[in-house]
């Protein structure tokens, strides 16, 4: 998985877990794209002061995932539902004429739930 997804998608599960600071300093550098300079000033800290920040916020983050696997969850979850929904539409093709109302119901709920 892509470097920028991974980040946003631990930030998004975990980062509820995260202190405020953190949570503003991973916001400034990682969706603001502020650099480590722009944001120490900011908030009256060394670049240095950030950097680690940034590192131990990266670090707790992957602890949540390697412990909790929320994200590999999510993730595996959509690998089957596209599964199911390429499966369902396979059938749709290969119908009779009653069976369409049923599988426009299962393709509906799939399409509701991602």
């Amino acid at each position: 998985m892509k470097d920028i997804t991974q980040r946003a998608l631990l930030f998004d599960f975990y980062g509820a877990l995260l202190t405020e600071k953190q949570c503003m300093i991973y916001d400034l550098y990682f969706q603001q794209d502020l650099s480590l300079g722009e944001i120490g000033q900011t908030q009256g800290v060394s670049r240095q002061a950030v950097y680690d920040l940034l590192k131990r916020t990266e670090e707790s983050l992957g602890n949540y995932e390697n412990k909790l696997g929320l994200v590999k969850k999510f993730l595996d979850s959509r690998e089957i539902i596209k599964g199911i929904r390429a499966e369902v539409k396979n059938l749709y093709r290969k119908s009779e004429e009653e069976d369409l109302e049923k599988i426009n119901f299962f393709l509906k709920e799939l399409e509701d739930s991602w």
